[in-house]
């Protein structure tokens, strides 16, 4: 009869934690729909935060592209410039070599005429 008596209240025991455990989570409802509302709205959050980051980085790269192209071409203009120069200053020695050339070629010229 004891062993009865004892299932029983095991029975009883067993029942009473499983309604408190339900009455618990009958209770966390709103609260678990909340976090689940807050999980969904930073997801979305961040989705949106990723697509912006990678616009962003777009733009920069896009940027970074404009930004090399324009120090190549004044590289190259500075090249060009400094080629440029360098040949002006050959030119002119050239002329002044080509100067005293014609002049010795008078002198030449003035001596056997």
């Amino acid at each position: 009869m004891d062993e009865i008596y004892t299932r029983l209240d095991d029975k009883q025991t067993e029942r009473q934690l499983l309604a408190g455990r339900l009455n618990m989570l009958f209770r966390d409802r709103h609260a678990h729909a909340y976090t689940r509302q807050l999980m969904e709205v930073e997801a979305r959050m961040s989705r949106e935060a990723w697509g912006r980051a990678t616009d962003a980085s777009d733009l920069v790269h896009g940027e970074v592209i404009s930004l090399r192209t324009t120090v190549l071409d004044h590289r190259r203009s500075t090249e060009t410039s400094e080629s440029r120069t360098a040949l002006q200053g050959q030119i002119t020695a050239l002329q002044g070599q080509v100067t005293a050339l014609q002049a010795q070629v008078a002198t030449l010229q003035g001596q056997q005429g």
